[in-house]
């Protein structure tokens, strides 16, 4: 990967995310008008893209789904277990480590993973994205709730493998699978579609990012900590990692950068949910989303 060409991508990105911000602040944005184009980007764009990875003119190859799956399964089998261990070590308060264990396992891959991952490997990388980040939906909904809530059931839902990112992956694989090339009246709708994913995810983040209230925006030693790991040192890691154990050097590369997002969005909306205090969890969001304009060009560099 070009590290010019990844910071100067990472430039462009953050002017989306600023050009949220200013519609927040101009009144153009928030509020419920952030709900819906949240919700249509979740439900009908992001797997349009999801979608329009096997589409293009260079089909992903299927022989690397097996790996996939395995490296996306070990790489969250080793978060969760470093989880439970970084954050006895951090300066923080004991009552919050469940939440730090939250921040260093589930990033931000949905939402602002696939736009990146498209942005940096190209379109048909989304596929390999998205066969990556499939045990996060098992994962996210067990130890992700038992991370905040500090219970021993996350009541995981089976619904949730029917979610319509969950369905294009499926769709995604047959596809694959069976070596099926889309007409273009087929496969230029889903193009189109897909992509608003990335102009319109980073305008909800900007608007998001102005509704935070100044005070909630500077964290404590151990926010930046956290950052530290989740956006450099566990990406970095798991790259070598999955080098190590033979992993295809794209596969490991586009798995690290899926490792170095920020912070997952739905570890606010499960401290709303189950009423814990979400300030530890919003910090860590909104400084990991600030900081990554800065690491995805070095995480680049440093697995390039």
């Amino acid at each position: 990967m070009d590290i010019i060409s990844v910071a100067t991508q990472m430039v462009v990105l953050f002017m989306l995310v600023l050009a949220g911000f200013a519609a927040h602040k101009c009144g153009l944005m928030g509020g419920e008008f952030d709900k819906r184009l949240s919700n249509f980007v979740i439900q009908v764009t992001c797997p349009c893209l999801i979608i329009s990875s096997t589409m293009g003119d260079t089909m992903p190859d299927r022989s690397h789904i097996p790996s996939l799956l395995g490296v996306g399964m070990l790489t969250y089998a080793v978060l969760i277990i470093l989880a439970y261990i970084i954050p006895r070590c951090m300066p923080v308060r004991r009552e919050d480590r469940g939440m730090y264990s939250f921040m260093l396992t589930f990033a931000n891959v949905g939402f602002i993973g696939y736009p990146i991952v498209a942005s940096i490997f190209g379109q048909s990388a989304v596929f390999y994205a998205c066969i990556l980040n499939a045990p996060n939906t098992l994962t996210i909904f067990i130890w992700g709730i038992m991370f905040v809530t500090g219970q021993r059931s996350g009541g995981f839902r089976w619904q949730l493998l029917c979610s319509p990112a969950m369905v294009a992956t499926y769709i995604s694989i047959i596809i694959v699978a069976a070596g099926w090339r889309a007409p273009e009246v087929v496969a230029r709708p889903f193009s189109l579609l897909g992509g608003m994913t990335v102009p319109a995810a980073l305008l909800v983040i900007g608007s998001s990012i102005a509704g935070i209230p100044a005070r909630r925006m500077v964290g404590s030693a151990g926010t930046y900590v956290m950052c530290l790991f989740r956006l450099l040192i566990l990406p970095v890691g798991m790259y070598h990692l999955m080098a190590a154990i033979g992993a295809d050097h794209e596969v490991a590369a586009i798995n690290a950068v899926l490792v170095g997002m920020p912070v997952a969005s739905f570890g606010t909306m499960f401290c709303m949910k189950y009423g814990r205090d979400e300030t530890v969890m919003t910090q860590g969001t909104f400084l990991s989303t600030l900081l990554s304009v800065a690491s995805i060009p070095l995480l680049a560099m440093l697995i390039g």
